[in-house]
């Protein structure tokens, strides 16, 4: 802050807002569209790691596998986001403690369901109650990344499981002809080519997933619409040294311009990637580019 905000009363109206948009909570402000773009940058890959997880099994020669991978792609895909956020995390939180429970108490006799109520001992919570303030919002943090993470990855992987099916089975035969087994069929021929036809429905899973950070708030992660919702309020002379009226509209239109950005950023960056990966497929991108040339 700087150095002639001491008294707020007296200041002219762009030193005013100039002392009010580097206060300390609005520095926290900023710092949550770092937690946007990181949660972003984390759940992107392990969510495609998910997602490829999930179409190999669906496609496994072995039923069980493949019956696991297609139950996964239904299950997660037909759950509303909202309530698969809602309750997912609140199981996984207490399926993390329960299991520290067994370990850690071995000689507890109370039971754990008490109505309502889960109770577990100290040295099992997650994370434990003398642990300092950074931690509790590291573990607040990666149960979202790992929520979005199953839920996107679940979309990603029918998106894959599609994508591999889209491939020409004449060049999966070719190769076995040529005496490749059938692991190496799907890693040097499968693989490489699948991608032009996934990046399309991934683009829509990036944008999707983009637009759904500002469900962070339901997980408990002070993310930029619970900092746009606190600060944007209405704000008393009693309760703050920056009096003013309700701003949200101003702060939302804010997150409005970001998010536009944002996915103007991305459409640009997969448009690129798109070019990238039709070079010399058997595509009409690739087509286009090889009539170009």
């Amino acid at each position: 802050m700087f150095s002639f905000c001491t008294d707020p009363s007296v200041l002219s109206t762009p030193a005013w807002f100039a002392c009010y948009f580097t206060t300390g909570k609005l520095m926290l402000f900023y710092a949550s569209f770092g937690t946007v773009l990181l949660l972003l940058a984390i759940t992107a890959p392990v969510a495609l790691g998910f997602g490829f997880a999930g179409a190999a099994a669906a496609r496994a020669r072995f039923a069980p596998l493949s019956w696991l991978g297609k139950l996964y792609i239904a299950m997660v895909r037909g759950v509303p986001d909202i309530v698969f956020f809602l309750f997912f995390v609140i199981a996984l939180d207490q399926g993390f403690e329960y299991l520290r429970h067994k370990v850690k108490c071995p000689d507890w006799t109370d039971p754990i369901r008490q109505g309502s109520d889960f109770i577990v001992c100290d040295a099992a919570k997650l994370p434990l109650s003398t642990a300092p303030q950074i931690w509790h919002e590291v573990y607040g943090f990666s149960l979202a990344v790992l929520t979005f993470s199953i839920v996107v990855g679940a979309f990603a992987a029918n998106v894959l499981y599609g994508a591999m099916r889209a491939v020409p089975h004449a060049q999966l035969e070719t190769a076995e002809a040529y005496g490749m087994t059938h692991r190496q069929t799907f890693w040097r021929v499968l693989i490489p080519q699948m991608w032009v036809y996934a990046l399309p429905g991934l683009s829509n899973l990036w944008m999707v997933l983009i637009k759904a950070t500002p469900l962070l708030f339901l997980l408990g992660v002070e993310d930029i619409v619970y900092w746009a919702r606190e600060l944007g309020g209405a704000k008393t002379a009693r309760f703050s040294d920056y009096p003013h009226a309700d701003w949200r509209v101003w702060y939302f239109l804010g997150l409005l311009v970001f998010y536009l950005l944002f996915t103007r950023v991305s459409e640009i960056a997969l448009a690129k990637l798109m070019t990238r990966l039709t070079h010399g497929q058997a595509t009409v991108g690739g087509e286009a580019q090889r009539k170009a040339a």
